[in-house]
């Protein structure tokens, strides 16, 4: 059997929110328009969040668990009766153009607060628009520190440089490798974010960087050289900080040349599990950077994943989680701020930017989450792992 490892940032711990809303109770609907709005049973005094991500194309289990995890929280929350949310979410396709499209989209709709965008690189270019608005963003995935350059903006997840420097610390303090190669897309924000943080600490940590190869968006169908070099060299870890479609081909690549190394990846490679056909006994061992374990043991976990399973029919990954997490955060920003549904989305942006310094939000991916004025979330990174074809807390 091939080993593989990758490494994690993970907490599922049990949710609780820093207060309670009171509002006349609702019951949430599904409207099925193509608007992909769904709204409670009551539409006044709602607040509007719109939400944006690849629901079709290369990287849709991505936006599918970003949708699916946002919709569970709202319909929760609005059970409750006290504050009441309408969810839009839009497909991107992972496509920047098509990300505005779908921004101007929700602006039209009237969205007063944004859970997105999914993906880095729409994200870049969406960000700034956003803050020419003064609408309140909180992406739940993506990471790079450049998304959160303007004060409206904050992320659930960890940023590119702190999963760089955190999976070049797990490597070397669990002695799990000497001599790494890495294998990353030139042509991405996030891919290359990561890398060039783990090269650094990796110095840092006396791991040796034997190759360093990369590809593009135009050319990620062949790795065969990639990993013909990496296996020349003698790497006994094979570091891919890149999306899971790109690592389940240099995973087949390395099964094809005999080449029985150690993968560590981050987030990204969150969706190795639900390539279809894929051969699933190769990611075995594989570890992966993710603040979410679906078989942790708590009960807030677990109520989300049997919750996750019943309406959607398979286990949810860290972005699903993150997006929970998100639409729970928007929850406590309001309840702390005091805002109204029928604040203008400028007006409600002020209020919540300055309430995300002052919350503390325990969710299905960190305990105890707090946020710097600069939009950088605050919790701590654990391990996950690949085993028996489920992904396994370590």
């Amino acid at each position: 059997m091939k080993k593989f490892l990758s490494a994690a940032l993970a907490a599922a711990m049990a949710f609780s929110l820093v207060a309670c809303g009171s509002a006349p109770a609702s019951t949430a609907g599904s409207d099925p328009a193509s608007t992909g709005a769904s709204t409670p049973a009551s539409t006044e005094g709602v607040f509007k969040i719109g939400g944006i991500g690849p629901t079709t194309g290369g990287a849709a289990t991505y936006g599918n668990a970003v949708k699916n995890g946002a919709q569970i929280a709202v319909d929760e929350i609005n059970a409750l009766g006290g504050v009441q949310f309408e969810l839009n979410f839009q497909d991107d396709e992972n496509d920047v153009e098509k990300a505005m499209n779908a921004y101007n989209v929700l602006k039209d709709w009237g969205m007063q607060v944004l859970l997105g965008t999914v993906t880095t690189q729409p994200c870049l270019t969406v960000a700034p628009e956003t803050a020419a608005d003064n609408m309140f963003l909180l992406t739940p995935s993506a990471s790079n520190p450049d998304v959160i350059a303007e004060d409206n903006a904050f992320q659930v997840c960890f940023t590119d440089p702190n999963q760089g420097i955190a999976s070049a610390d797990y490597i070397a303090d669990n002695g799990l490798a000497t001599k790494i190669a890495i294998i990353y897309d030139s042509s991405d924000a996030y891919s290359t974010g990561i890398r060039d943080k783990f090269v650094e600490e990796a110095a840092n940590k006396g791991l040796e960087i034997v190759t360093n190869e990369a590809f593009t968006a135009d050319n990620k169908t062949d790795f065969s050289v990639q990993v013909q070099k990496a296996k020349d060299a003698g790497a006994e870890l094979v570091f891919l900080p890149i999306y899971y479609a790109e690592a389940n081909l240099i995973i087949q690549e390395m099964d094809k040349q005999g080449f029985d190394a150690l993968i560590f990846g981050c987030d990204g490679l969150d969706g190795l599990l639900t390539i279809e056909g894929a051969d699933l006994s190769l990611f075995e061992g594989v570890m992966l950077l993710t603040p979410f374990v679906a078989d942790a043991d708590d009960e807030a976990t677990q109520a989300f994943v049997t919750k996750y399973q019943e309406q959607y029919g398979e286990i949810p990954n860290q972005f699903a989680a993150d997006a929970y997490d998100g639409v729970y955060t928007i929850l406590a920003a309001i309840e702390k701020s005091g805002a109204t549904a029928d604040m203008d989305a400028s007006t409600l942006c002020d209020a919540l930017k300055a309430a995300m310094t002052e919350i503390t939000v325990d969710g299905l991916t960190g305990e105890g989450m707090q946020w710097e004025a600069t939009g950088e979330v605050n919790k701590a990174p654990r391990a996950m792992k690949i085993e028996n074809g489920a992904y396994t807390a370590m």
